[in-house]
């Protein structure tokens, strides 16, 4: 009897799963009560089910619009990863709205986004390398150039690229970074610090009238290197006109077509793109070399404007060298962010 008693009583109020499963059941019951035997909840929201598909469509053919009419194409691809920003503001309007149908079209674009940019929210970072490679686009206008080449020093790159560098500007740098880097070339408005020798120093014509662009060959105890510091004409966004960008993406060409012909194999390209590795307008470019973002870094690594990073316009690319890790320096007295990567030498390069 005793033993009947005792199963009875867990049985009616025990914690079994049977009274687990049933306070999941009332919350369930409490959480769709409104909206349960209401016929309309398929036929409402449409209008949030119109959105949530054009987005996913957005995102999925994103490479197909075109870009006739003020470079959309390329201006959606610039930001391309915040349009995921809407399927959150999708969802409680589809909740609002308590539309069953709303709520199963707000996954179209929540699973297009995952697919498209889930794999840049986990870390792929990894110890080792040969070399520590750093890029900054300095500013013209940055009002401590000497504190800002020791911000950079002190991030210990053994190669490190410097943009939109000033005649009045260049000793400055010169004279704060002569003490860590014994080799170093400054080409026009671009110039690259090196703890190891450089050789074949030249200019990269981009078609501009003027040099923003130039070319090294370093080496390093690891092998030899080509090094490239790129700074591509700037895009600007304006209401009559749109994303225009035509000089920069001639000059990307330009680039490209550079550094297919380069004949070391193991080349890194350091600088300030002024786009995204989404822009196709950069296709010269990135179709031939890996972003060390995305093979290394975590998360999207966001680099300009410094006091609020929306895009990753300040690049960091190899051929032939294994990305090991990238990631973002400290804010400086410039509008961007500097970038850094560790890479291997993988062949000898020559």
């Amino acid at each position: 009897m005793a033993q009947q008693a005792y199963m009875t009583e867990t049985d009616n109020g025990g914690s079994g799963p049977e009274r687990q499963g049933t306070r999941l059941r009332r919350l369930f019951e409490r959480l769709s009560g409104p909206w349960r035997g209401d016929p309309r909840i398929w036929r409402r929201g449409l209008l949030v089910t119109a959105c949530a598909v054009l987005l996913a469509l957005v995102m999925v053919l994103h490479s197909r619009i075109p870009n006739a009419i003020g470079n959309t194409g390329s201006l959606i691809e610039t930001f391309l990863p915040w349009l995921g920003l809407l399927v959150p503001v999708l969802l409680v309007l589809a909740l609002v709205r308590k539309s069953a149908t709303a709520l199963i079209a707000v996954v179209l674009p929540s699973v297009v986004w995952l697919n498209l940019f889930g794999g840049q929210l986990s870390d792929k970072t990894a110890t080792g390398g040969d070399l520590t490679v750093v890029t900054h686009n300095v500013n013209a206008d940055n009002p401590d150039p000497a504190g800002t080449a020791r911000d950079v020093a002190a991030s210990g790159a053994d190669v490190l690229a410097l943009e939109e560098l000033t005649p009045a500007a260049v000793p400055t740098y010169e004279k704060a970074l002569a003490s860590a880097y014994r080799y170093h070339s400054v080409q026009g408005t671009v110039g690259v610090w090196s703890k190891y020798p450089l050789s074949g120093v030249r200019d990269v014509d981009l078609d501009m009238g003027w040099t923003r662009a130039m070319r090294a060959t370093v080496t390093a105890p690891s092998g030899q290197l080509a090094v490239y510091v790129a700074h591509l004409p700037s895009v600007r966004v304006k209401m009559e006109a749109g994303f225009t960008a035509r000089q920069r993406d001639r000059s990307a060409d330009y680039l490209g077509e550079a550094i297919a012909d380069e004949p070391l194999k193991n080349v890194v390209l350091l600088g300030d793109l002024n786009g995204t590795m989404n822009d196709r307008a950069l296709n010269a470019v990135t179709s031939q070399m890996r972003s060390t973002q995305g093979a290394a870094g975590s998360g999207f690594g966001f680099s300009w404007p410094a006091s609020f990073p929306m895009a990753r316009i300040d690049q960091i690319m190899v051929r032939g060298l294994k990305p090991e890790s990238s990631w973002t320096l400290p804010v400086t007295g410039s509008d961007h962010l500097p970038v850094a990567a560790r890479v291997r030498v993988t062949t000898s390069g020559s």
